[in-house]
């Protein structure tokens, strides 16, 4: 642990933050701009698996992979998936630092921070994990097990948990350090307007 938290505190600094986030925020509009909309033009209105946060059932994966099969295949395995491969692992380290960069601000680095800088990887490892029950749910088609759809299924719902966590942390934290902010500056503005700091 103390490794990981000696290389979030060397490498969470506002230029390689700012570096990641724009690279990061990049593979994503790649994805929603280009790959995403590529596959869904096939899929007959109904949405991809990625993009349910709040789950889905083993029938409507059953129907999606009926309407999507032989142009999804290509579209999904040899587009999609290895852009959606390389993007959680660039969430997971721009926004750990980002998450460790806004911690280390208010606190001295600890185990506490740490944990909740970790947040992200949360995220990356349930997304790869979806990423790849996708990929078997696509290899076996047009033979189907519904257990493996509610595994997937399982693995979405924790993502997007995990999504709604780290959002909380984030806005939390830059609330309470503009908050913070805004409080020192009328300190100090007060302080130094006062007679006796005048004197």
């Amino acid at each position: 642990m103390s490794k990981i938290q000696n290389s979030l505190n060397k490498y969470s600094t506002g230029k390689n933050i700012l570096v990641l986030f724009i690279i990061t925020q990049a593979i994503y509009i790649l994805m929603i701009m280009i790959t995403i909309p590529h596959v869904m033009k096939y899929s007959d209105n109904m949405k991809l698996l990625d993009n349910l946060p709040t789950g889905y059932s083993p029938d409507y994966v059953f129907q999606l992979l009926n309407i999507l099969w032989e142009e999804w295949r290509s579209e999904y395995l040899f587009k999609q998936i290895p852009i959606d491969m390389i993007y959680p692992w660039l969430f997971i380290i721009s926004y750990s630092l980002l998450l460790f960069y806004l911690f280390k601000k208010s606190f001295k680095p600890n185990k506490i921070i740490l944990i909740l800088s970790l947040i992200p990887v949360f995220w990356g490892v349930f997304d790869y994990l979806e990423n790849i029950w996708i990929i078997v749910m696509i290899s076996m088609y047009p033979s189907f097990v519904s257990y493996i759809a509610s595994i997937t299924n399982f693995f979405s719902i924790l993502k997007s948990l995990f999504t709604v966590i780290f959002f909380i942390l984030l806005i939390t934290w830059v609330v309470i350090l503009g908050v913070k902010k805004i409080l020192i500056r009328l300190w100090t503005s007060k302080t130094q307007n006062s007679p006796v700091f005048q004197k």
